[in-house]
């Protein structure tokens, strides 16, 4: 890793994400490999490219129920030779005024070059008793074919290493018959939550007292992105107490602590790092909630001081710690889709810092009402969103109507 890169104190959000992606690009070491059966493979990163082992389709075969024909003989009345069902091996060539009865993703015999909808044939009686069909309309040449090789030819790239597996990755992989697939292993995330106040989940807390709610929620975000959370021990603000929770943490591929990283008295995260070799580049972000946000590394571990607040943690992992451990997990792209909505009900911000505020994005993804909260400690209030406004820097009011970024929570 190249350390000259240089430390900068304040960044707007899509440049600290974008420099999160850079340095851990340099970061990365090779990850493990190992073979998952396809049924467990989902939602894990392909190890190596899978390309197609034979022409997708094998044949010509027809995209809906109808009748084979050439188009040359239409419109017209057309003898009806038999029928042809998917499953059913290819056919004799089809003679001239023939037409052969098929289904949908049945082979398509030579000669025959058009299929027409069954909907738009009349079946008539013929000579003796046979069978005929008469279609009314001309055709193209090539219509409702599915020509051989047009998804995918032989050797052809289905799956790019690095890709995150969704289900219609497992389909094409179980297409070309993998049983089993080399993906990447998943990076151990180690989860440090510090702070005198914090008590354990199943503790009785004080009135001056939290239950440990950040390193749950850190945890179920690791593993939504692909990584294995290894929680840690709550550390009090002290550098004696602090130090064995870091250095342990640092052993792992990446680390992630809640808290203590602003600039008061007891925030002593960022000192601590530092005495254990961490060089920082970046320490603050121009955004609300989540602005002391931190960025560092030490070796080849990606480290993320997320300040202590729930929604400060939950929307700095998103921005910034979910790409570090995408990469780290062998993934060759970080997206961030921001979607666009129009507000249910007026909203207005100070401008300064681009704010990304809990909200409500409608069923159909089309309309957004802002959630009052009492601010990023508001745990209930993040409950009820769904979704995090982006309300820009620059701009102070939005109507009803008016269209607003919007990122979907994990």
């Amino acid at each position: 890793m190249d350390c000259t890169i240089r430390s900068v104190s304040t960044l707007d959000w899509e440049q600290a994400r974008q420099l999160v992606i850079d340095v851990v690009k340099e970061l990365q070491r090779p990850s493990g490999v190992e073979s998952l059966a396809l049924e467990q493979a989902h939602g894990r990163v392909l190890a190596e490219d899978v390309h197609a082992d034979r022409d997708y389709p094998a044949l010509r075969r027809s995209l809906r129920d109808g009748f084979a024909v050439q188009a040359r003989s239409l419109p017209g009345v057309l003898g009806v030779r038999g029928e042809v069902r998917a499953g059913e091996m290819q056919q004799s060539p089809l003679q001239e005024g023939e037409a052969l009865e098929i289904m949908t993703g049945a082979p398509v015999p030579d000669e025959a070059d058009a299929v027409v909808m069954v909907e738009h044939v009349t079946r008539i009686e013929g000579p003796h008793g046979t069978i005929q069909v008469k279609i009314d309309r001309a055709v193209k040449a090539g219509e409702w074919i599915n020509e051989r090789g047009s998804e995918a030819a032989q050797g052809s790239l289905l799956v790019a290493k690095g890709t995150r597996l969704d289900a219609g990755h497992i389909s094409a992989l179980a297409m070309v018959g993998k049983t089993s697939v080399p993906v990447h292993l998943q990076p151990r995330v180690a989860i440090l939550a510090t702070g005198d106040e914090i008590v354990s989940v199943a503790a009785e807390p004080a009135a001056h007292q939290i239950r440990n709610s950040n390193s749950f929620m850190l945890a179920a975000l690791v593993s939504a992105v692909g990584g294995r959370p290894e929680l840690l021990p709550v550390a009090p603000d002290t550098r004696d107490e602090l130090r064995p929770g870091l250095q342990r943490g640092l052993t792992c591929d990446m680390l992630l602590v809640s808290g203590g990283v602003s600039a008061g008295r007891y925030d002593l995260v960022k000192p601590t790092l530092r005495e254990l070799g961490t060089h920082f580049h970046f320490e603050k972000v121009r955004i609300q909630p989540g602005g002391p946000c931190a960025f560092g590394s030490r070796g080849s571990t990606p480290v993320f001081g997320l300040p202590g607040n729930p929604g400060s943690s939950y929307v700095t992992f998103q921005l910034f710690a979910q790409p570090a451990l995408e990469l780290l997990g062998g993934q060759s792209e970080c997206l961030l889709p921001l979607l666009t909505a129009r507000f249910a009900a007026p909203f207005k911000h100070r401008p300064g810092l681009t704010r990304f505020l809990p909200a409500k994005l409608s069923a159909d993804g089309q309309h957004l009402t802002h959630i009052l909260w009492q601010g990023s400690s508001d745990v209930p209030g993040l409950a009820r969103a769904n979704a995090f406004l982006v309300a820009d820097d620059y701009r102070e009011s939005w109507a009803i109507g008016d269209t607003i970024r919007v990122m979907r929570k994990l």
